[in-house]
């Protein structure tokens, strides 16, 4: 588990939840950039939504609203200073893309490839936001019942001191470690001994709240008391994690409602995306040519490993315990 890299939500000390304000200071900026741009009444459309012009070429405020809307954070006041950075830039840009398309660097193979990856890309995500808006919102009594079930989250919510120690260790050695762990009197004296064995270790500490912490760690961490531990085994050993203090800080339902209907929302899109990627293969004729045909779905090889497959299905990556992904964090949502 790393603590350090768990969420990035930034939690009021009050446990307000704030609404995301990224959509509405972007059309606020919008605005103000399209009513700069409009001059007098004589001018046509096109006229009005040119910011400049570079040789031949035009660049609106379409465009430069397009970069804006990319820019989190973005404060009203700060649109028209914002929207002459944003034109210096792609003047400059433009000027590029001219002395490029004089040295034909625009039909260099890899450009070329570098293009159609990008359009494919963009032109697929296009079609995965479609499906994703057929989902309905969750209902008041689906929000009420995560809440409920999720003590650990918002009734019963805490900021916790953590201290972990990744332990690389041989399965012999792991008695001996467990036994020293439940006889040390605190970390420290604990760490003192992986010294004294030359037992390589990594230590670090954090203070995070419920919904920092993995989604499937939340309730075993929960359930410790301040100056307990839990080990934990790992690929290159043990993980001890000791927990140093806590503090009570519970959120009710109606703050955490727009943190978790959004990540039932979420969820939902994921679910269906993977239901409807899923059709289309069935749908489609997928053939894997030469080695990549080897151990492919469907071949003689991959059929082999399929029970021991079959008993660990793949699943979604998982998500911070607030319900809430890395998108939807950066874009403002969750507990502030």
């Amino acid at each position: 588990m790393k603590l350090m890299t768990m969420m990035t939500t930034r939690i009021h000390k009050s446990g307000r939840v704030q609404a995301p304000r990224c959509a509405g200071l972007v059309l606020a900026a919008a605005a103000v950039l399209a009513l700069s741009a409009c001059g007098g009444g004589d001018k046509g459309e096109k006229a009005s939504q040119t910011a400049a012009k570079v040789n031949k070429e035009e660049i609106t405020v379409h465009q430069i609203n397009f970069v804006l809307q990319r820019q989190p954070g973005l404060r009203p006041e700060q649109a028209e200073a914002a929207g002459k950075q944003v034109l210096e830039r792609l003047i400059e840009q433009e000027l590029a893309l001219q002395k490029a398309q004089d040295l034909k660097l625009d039909r260099d193979p890899r450009v070329v490839q570098q293009i159609e990856a990008a359009k494919r890309e963009i032109v697929a995500r296009a079609y995965f936001d479609r499906v994703g808006e057929s989902v309905a919102k969750p209902t008041n009594e689906e929000i009420a019942k995560y809440y409920n079930d999720k003590p650990a989250l918002f009734k019963e919510r805490r900021i916790y001191s953590l201290q972990e120690v990744a332990i690389e260790a041989k399965p012999e050695q792991f008695d001996e470690i467990r036994a020293k762990l439940e006889g040390a009197k605190n970390m420290g004296e604990f760490v003192e001994y992986l010294k004294s064995r030359d037992i390589r270790f990594a230590a670090n500490q954090a203070v995070r709240a419920a919904e920092q912490l993995p989604l499937a760690s939340v309730d075993a961490i929960a359930r410790l008391k301040d100056g307990d531990s839990a080990l934990t085994q790992t690929p290159n050993g043990l993980t001890v994690l000791f927990l140093a203090g806590s503090r009570s800080q519970p959120v009710d339902e109606a703050r955490a409602r727009p943190a978790i209907e959004q990540f039932l929302l979420n969820q939902r899109k994921a679910e269906q995306l993977q239901k409807d990627v899923k059709a289309l293969r069935e749908a489609a004729k997928i053939e894997y040519v030469g080695k990549f045909a080897e151990g492919a779905p469907g071949s003689a090889a991959a059929g082999a490993s399929a029970p021991a497959a079959a008993t660990t299905p793949a699943a979604p990556a998982a998500p911070a315990a607030s319900g809430l992904d890395a998108n939807t964090i950066s874009k403002g949502m969750g507990l502030k």
